[in-house]
């Protein structure tokens, strides 16, 4: 096995059993022996189970950073709600096992949760809150709302669709031909609220 085709194997595999386990529930042998290679091989690439385990978060989470470039692309705040919100679902969408990383390193984190996790969700959250506090300057949003809870909201709202899934697959369609419509919905709730008057 090449060596650029060895640590991407590393990774793949890493992906899925540390997103099932954690970090503390997979072994150096589950990893070598899935990856179809040697022991030898987690040390020579990344230096140790926690390198792997650390290239993996560092993988996960690099989609994060496409909040800058559309922050920059887009200046209305009501698009930027929207904007957000599209991008959230497909950032789910292409990263299945991102998630399951998002949800455990936020319930029991581990030495790499203020280095490599933490900021990349802080930063969402600042930029979000920015442009929500920019949306109360041009009264497009409420004058009384709080923009870091408003873009916490916001998160927990897109996010818990997909964190729900299986409890809610009876109550509503997770199929990707709906995303659309949900963002459309979700930026209504956001923007109107759910009362009549």
């Amino acid at each position: 096995m090449e060596k650029t085709e060895c640590n991407r194997k590393l990774l793949d595999v890493a992906t899925q059993l540390f997103s099932e386990r954690g970090l503390h529930g997979v072994s150096i042998r589950e990893l070598s022996q899935a990856a179809g290679t040697s022991i030898s091989m987690i040390s020579y690439h990344f230096g140790s189970k926690e390198g792997l385990y650390s290239a993996v978060l560092q993988r996960q989470f690099a989609c994060f950073a496409e909040i800058h470039e559309i922050r920059q692309r887009v200046t209305d705040p009501v698009e930027m709600v929207e904007s957000y919100l599209r991008w959230t679902f497909r950032r789910h969408r292409d990263n299945p096992y991102l998630l399951r990383f998002y949800t455990s390193e936020l319930t029991n984190p581990t030495a790499f949760f203020s280095t490599l996790v933490m900021p990349v969700i802080d930063e969402v959250i600042v930029i979000m809150a920015q442009a929500i506090e920019e949306g109360k300057r041009q009264q497009k949003f409420r004058e009384d709302v709080d923009p870091t809870n408003a873009a916490l909201a916001l998160a927990g709202m897109v996010n818990y669709f997909f964190l729900s899934s299986l409890a809610t697959e009876n109550l509503i369609s997770h199929s990707p031909e709906r995303d659309e419509e949900l963002v459309q919905q979700y930026l209504k709730i956001f923007t109107c609220g759910v009362g009549a008057g």
